[in-house]
């Protein structure tokens, strides 16, 4: 498998999936880099959470069962 070529922030995909940052932070503590989640250190203290496309399509599946146990 090729590694990916672009991601996509938090930001972002709580826009594609309509879904809260705070829920995708939650359900992304839970997950690691083979899932598809990185976190991306900017200047200082700044950092983000981001996702591969693969990260996306896993939180696709992840968001409906989380929503359950909640």
């Amino acid at each position: 498998m090729a590694a990916p070529s672009f991601i996509f922030t938090i930001a972002r995909v709580a826009q594609m999936l309509g879904e809260s940052e705070e829920l995708l932070e939650e359900i992304a503590l839970d997950m690691d880099p083979e899932h598809g989640c990185i976190g991306v250190m900017g200047l200082g203290d700044d950092s983000t959470t981001a996702f591969t496309p693969d990260g996306v399509d896993h939180l696709r599946e992840m968001i409906p069962e989380y929503k359950k146990q909640r």
